[in-house]
């Protein structure tokens, strides 16, 4: 990720957004709070402008705000420089159509292969220009109000929210203060590097604590860019994707708005929540990892709720990608309609399955189709398991690691099973 890559992946989109347009291509750029966003932004708009195109930039914004101002602003084009959850020394880019859906493989692909070339740019008056988009924050607290039924109110409600030092640590705070919350938020001062660092989504102890300590209704822990977030209830007790899919999808049902009784996820999400769909008379669809397989599913199928079991929670009658803020005013609105705590909710959405997450950091990676003695390996744990679980091997698609789930009656032979997993991929790599 350094400036001369990005000044030709900005050239890239810019040529494929304008292609077949009449006019120059409007490309909006919103980023989240590292440090390396000023460098990688400006380089962007360089690579846009360079091809004539007109840069639209947004600052720090959730991803989600740039989908929707995407659309709503008729852009051909959105990006947003983030690595998500990850560290602030990690960055990365991710582009919305003018649809505000991510983009399919196929076209990620052609544009890095386009950046590799050296095409002809326009000169003189052919050039692109930038401009800020002042009221970019604006104009997404508004969008997510609206998702927020209007017969309902926050008043009183006192909720805690850590924006992980990241894109929403302004717009999440100011959306649920004007719905009527008594806000507490933390993780709201972004250095450039302390985004995600011991906060948000993928460290909600803090949160849980002051939820407990403020005697809150719930606790919402975004990640840096605010596409996914983690619930907590009033006792201080994690709310993950699958009970909230389960909650908002036994409400969905009740309403009769769940399309199709269809609740779209992935292969990490817990045998439970499949349970607790075919028990509300509901199926549950899997994806391979990644929210936006779960968008593709639920497009093609005509499906408008999914979501990841990490936090990912799409509504698509409200938004065209995973968003933290928007998915916790859902289920805000499914407390304030049944009167029911949060805690109370959770409880009922699942029973778990015993599941068991082992993340191995191995020396090199192999296809796992030649990996023979973990796929033999696997192949009996599975059997061994039968229909009380399962067991699913795959590689990070963002870190140089080897992701091995299990699920199973019995935590203890799961965490064993994992160790075998572990011995026999070091085996096969040793082997290679």
């Amino acid at each position: 990720m350094v400036p001369e890559v990005l000044l030709r992946v900005g050239r890239a989109i810019a040529h494929v957004a304008g292609r077949g347009k009449s006019h120059a291509p409007r490309i909006l750029v919103g980023k989240d709070t590292r440090l390396s966003g000023y460098m990688i932004e400006t380089a962007l708009a360089s690579g846009i402008c360079a091809m004539g195109g007109r840069v639209i930039l947004c600052g720090p914004v959730p991803t989600p705000a740039v989908a929707h101002l995407t659309v709503d602003m008729r852009a051909d084009a959105g990006i947003v420089i983030s690595a998500s959850h990850n560290p602030y020394d990690d960055n990365g880019v991710k582009v919305f159509g003018s649809d505000g859906f991510k983009l399919a493989d196929d076209v990620e692909e052609e544009i890095e292969k386009l950046a590799r070339d050296d095409g002809l740019s326009p000169t003189g008056p052919g050039i692109g220009r930038a401009e800020k988009q002042e009221d970019a924050r604006g104009r997404y607290v508004v969008f997510a109000k609206r998702t927020f039924p209007q017969d309902l109110t926050l008043d009183g409600m006192r909720i805690v929210v850590d924006a992980a030092h990241g894109a929403a640590y302004r717009v999440a705070p100011m959306v649920l203060a004007e719905l009527g919350a008594n806000v507490t938020a933390i993780g709201v001062k972004p250095n450039g590097t302390n985004i995600n660092k011991d906060c948000g989504a993928m460290h909600p102890d803090h949160v849980r604590a002051e939820v407990v300590r403020r005697g809150a209704q719930m606790g919402i822990a975004l990640d840096g860019d605010a596409d996914r977030v983690i619930l907590v209830d009033e006792k201080g007790q994690i709310v993950d994707g699958d009970a909230v899919m389960s909650m908002c999808a036994a409400r969905m049902i009740e309403e009769g708005t769940l399309k199709k009784r269809t609740v779209v996820a992935t292969v990490m999400s817990n045998l439970g929540l499949e349970r607790a769909l075919e028990a509300l008379g509901a199926e549950l669809v899997r994806t391979q990892v990644g929210d936006r397989y779960v968008v593709e599913a639920m497009r093609k199928g005509g499906f408008n709720l999914g979501g990841e079991q990490s936090g990912h929670l799409v509504f698509l009658d409200h938004a065209s990608t995973g968003d933290g803020t928007v998915a916790a005013l859902q289920v805000l609105a499914v407390m304030l309609r049944s009167g029911r705590p949060l805690s109370e909710l959770a409880a009922r959405a699942l029973d778990r399955v015993p599941q068991v997450l082992h993340n191995v950091t191995l020396p090199a990676r192999k296809p796992l189709d030649e990996m023979r003695s973990l796929a033999a390996l696997q192949t009996k744990v599975a059997r061994t398991l039968g229909k009380t679980g399962r067991v699913l091997v795959r590689w990070s698609g963002t870190e140089p690691k080897l992701r091995i789930m299990l699920e199973g009656p019995h935590e203890k032979k799961l965490r064993a099973f994992a160790s075998d997993l572990e011995s026999a991929a070091r085996s096969d790599l040793r082997d290679a």
